[in-house]
């Protein structure tokens, strides 16, 4: 199966299995010319442009003296500090959906898996910007694009937080190794490392980050999930009746809530039973949701069905960069929604997912209309989710 190539020196010339075994999750890695020649994907103006727009998740972080501001966007743009401004940072969330160099930067680090790969941030800074040491609670690279950035890290297990600051820096980081790094040059650090990075003179630093829910967050969307479909799992007959206390006594204490409604409902929520095929459901159709700031763009002016089937065996299909696919076993999930396909679609929607496109070669294999699989792909088509190969 074809997949995203990395450039060799992407991991400091380790491969992605050494990788995962020595340094994720574990230890920092510091690999120089992870991507030799590296130059910004967008400039200062076109980062500026994203900042104005109401579906691009932005921040705007300033310090003056030791005095910290946090602002969210969309912001105007007579609101952005001017570039000769000194310590200022902006910050630009998700720009992989949005830009398709983005994209595929971010298709390069899809060793690991992509129900792990969050998305693409990108820092632009003046002199002395950043956002104060701090730490993260999850996996991150971040490569450098633009200028220069110093950055200093600690391993210290001290993470009480300064107070009253709208940003959460460490109150007592005292870094133990320190760099520059040039355009090409990336950083990877474990969850928990605590880090500072200063921008020497104008700097943009592209941020690949990962998810990693809290437990909390899980069992939330976990128990939102069992509460909407329980028609559809077979959670046993907990959630079927009634309630009914037919051995109720009379009460003296009306307002006390009864010991054996208690007890009774105790009991029918401990028969509620899920298998390992549920809890794959509720994530593939969890991680696969777009964020909320996520839209999807049909096509204007949508091309017949036949039309569409003849471009896509004469070009392929690609997944549009706000898409997402995650499967397992006989399950497949897009955009959040699980997919009942056929056995034989699942295998070219594998395909899709893993690689992001669906080859002319691949295309021209699927059987001719009006076969299932061209209806499943001009509907992906109509609502934005895939388009035709340029």
């Amino acid at each position: 199966m074809k997949r995203s190539l990395q450039p060799p020196s992407l991991l400091g010339g380790l491969s992605p299995t050494e990788f995962m075994r020595r340094y994720w999750h574990r230890q920092p890695l510091l690999i120089r010319q992870a991507i030799p020649g590296f130059a910004p994907l967008l400039d200062r103006a076109a980062l500026l442009a994203l900042a104005t727009r109401d579906d691009v998740e932005s921040r705007l972080i300033r310090k003056v003296r030791q005095h910290w501001t946090l602002s969210s966007g969309p912001f105007e743009a007579s609101e952005l500090p001017s570039a000769r401004a000194r310590q200022w940072t902006l910050l630009l969330q998700g720009v992989n959906l949005h830009h398709d160099g983005a994209r595929a930067l971010l298709d390069q680090f899809r060793f690991v898996p992509d129900a792990r790969l969050d998305d693409l941030m990108i820092s632009y800074a003046t002199d002395g910007g950043g956002v104060g040491p701090h730490f993260d609670s999850y996996d991150v690279f971040l490569l450098q694009a633009h200028g220069t950035r110093r950055w200093r890290i600690s391993a210290q297990q001290d993470h009480t937080l300064i107070d009253g600051l709208p940003l959460k820096i460490l109150k007592n980081f005292k870094a133990e190794q320190e760099w520059d790094l040039t355009p090409g040059d990336m950083l990877y650090l474990p969850p928990g490392y605590a880090h500072d990075g200063v921008a020497l003179g104008e700097c943009m630093t592209y941020s690949i980050g990962f998810r990693a829910p809290t437990n909390r967050e899980i069992l939330q969307n976990f128990l939102y999930f069992l509460a909407e479909n329980t028609d559809e799992l077979p959670l046993g007959r907990a959630f079927e009746g009634r309630y009914a206390d037919p051995w109720q006594p009379s009460v003296a204490h009306p307002a006390r809530l009864p010991d054996q409604m208690i007890d009774h409902i105790a009991a029918q929520l401990a028969r509620v039973r899920w298998r390992r095929q549920d809890i794959a459901r509720f994530l593939g159709q969890w991680l696969s949701e777009p964020k909320p700031q996520v839209y999807f763009t049909p096509p204007e002016s949508p091309m017949a069905r036949g039309s569409f089937v003849r471009r896509a065996r004469a070009h392929g299909v690609v997944l549009a960069r706000q898409s997402q696919c995650l499967y397992e076993k006989g399950q497949s999930f897009i955009n959040g929604e699980i997919q009942p396909l056929p056995g034989i679609v699942q295998k070219w929607f594998r395909r899709l997912a893993d690689t992001r496109r669906l080859s002319q070669a691949d295309c021209a294999k699927l059987p001719a209309p009006p076969a299932p699989d061209w209806d499943i792909l001009y509907e992906w088509y109509c609502a934005g989710w895939i388009e035709l190969s340029p």
